[in-house]
């Protein structure tokens, strides 16, 4: 795939916003499609077992607790498409899903995968949603060192980031998210949602199709969040920030009560892309996953800056550029912070000493930052010694 055919921006191309609705510190902005097309359709795989291990190659997996699979299931020459789980079919000889084995552990249930997405058919894929995302920013320079410096462990230049872990909460813990979506209206033609917890956004999720999003709208309730947005849903207050209503004095007819509500609406598509404005039609690092005929499922990254929102997440967009599906997390600033420094150590080669000087800094106090940020065990004992003695003598 070359790179000029991924995509750069995440741009809500054939799609508008219509005005949002709030509930508590939980705000909820409909996602419409213009014009529907019957070729790409979503549905979910549930699955019930307490944790999930994905086998990515012979040495590495990945473990977390995974409540479904997404299934896409799509048409290359435009005719519709027959969603899964709505069609009768005879099971081949020898033919197996993608699932799996599942474990009984007396203590815990444990289901064992292959791969974070894979083809079960012609014109089938299933993937783990967020998980996809996840992964990719987890094995971020997973490797470790290429290079030998004198300052890291055999451990670090042996096994690299492993175990590479990070935190997040379910949906369901964040406070009024389950109600909102429980009472608020699913609009005609909607296809998705922007999450957003004490006007931040938490998410954005966006499908093919309308009956699809009907059946995966309460997905958002097991979808993960960063720790940040549990906190922001237990202190938000109600938020009535929204533009000018409809001008009575500017309406003496239909044709101008259509103009009004048309400008409203328009200032509400508005406000929202600007509340969104660190997601959408920012530039990304985008990464090809797999391509489904006149499909692309990507995964990407918006560009690492401390000082802003920064978001992961997948998409799958048509050859056209039109967005199909889109799925974000918002990264804590704990979890920005660990991959900018250590994107920053990699674009360095791995040298501690070019990375200070990069990032203004002495060598021992780049060394404390990474401690801080869980990559203490990179380094050799002498060194975080070394660095302890500094800083007491010398507390910057």
């Amino acid at each position: 795939m070359k790179p000029e055919d991924l995509q750069q921006t995440i741009s809500l191309k054939g799609l508008t916003l219509a005005p949002s609705q709030v509930l508590g510190g939980v705000r909820l902005a409909p996602v419409i499609r213009k014009q529907v097309r019957e070729d790409l359709r979503l549905t979910r795989r549930p699955y019930h077992e307490d944790v999930a291990a994905v086998q990515l190659d012979q040495k590495t997996a990945y473990y977390s607790y995974i409540p479904h699979a997404f299934i896409a299931d799509w048409s290359n020459d435009g005719s519709p498409a027959v969603a899964y789980g709505t069609q009768i079919r005879r099971l081949q000889k020898g033919q197996k899903n993608s699932d799996g084995r599942v474990h009984d552990l007396g203590f815990m249930t444990a289901r064992v995968m292959k791969k974070m997405r894979k083809r079960e058919d012609r014109n089938r894929l299933r993937f783990l949603p967020m998980d996809l995302s996840l992964e990719g920013f987890l094995s971020l320079h997973f490797g470790g060192p290429d290079v030998i410096w004198e300052e890291y462990s055999r451990a670090a230049i042996r096994d690299g980031l492993s175990p590479r872990c990070e935190m997040s909460v379910p949906g369901r813990w964040i406070k009024g998210l389950e109600d909102a979506l429980r009472v608020f209206e699913i609009h005609e033609n909607q296809v998705g949602s922007l999450v957003f917890v004490g006007d931040a956004l938490a998410s954005a999720f966006i499908v093919p199709h309308p009956d699809d999003y009907r059946d995966l709208h309460e997905t958002l309730l097991t979808d993960d969040y960063g720790e940040l947005l549990y906190f922001y849903g237990l202190y938000a207050q109600e938020n009535r920030l929204h533009p000018t209503d409809v001008d009575a004095s500017r309406v003496a007819s239909l044709e101008d009560l259509r103009r009004e509500v048309n400008r409203v609406r328009h200032d509400w598509s508005t406000l929202h892309t600007l509340m969104s404005d660190n997601l959408l039609d920012c530039p990304v690092h985008n990464e090809m996953v797999y391509k489904m005929g006149p499909f692309q499922l990507q995964r990407f990254m918006t560009e690492l800056n401390p000082k802003a929102e920064n978001h992961i997440g997948e998409a799958i967009v048509r050859k056209n550029g039109t967005l199909e599906y889109l799925k974000s997390y918002r990264l804590s600033a704990a979890q920005c912070r660990r991959a900018y420094l250590l994107m920053q150590l990699a674009d360095s080669n791995w040298s501690v000493e070019a990375c200070a000087e990069k990032l203004s800094c002495t060598t021992h106090e780049l060394i404390y930052r990474l401690e801080k940020a869980g990559f203490g065990h990179l380094f050799h004992q002498h060194v975080h010694d070394k660095v302890q003695s500094m800083l007491r003598n010398d507390p910057w």
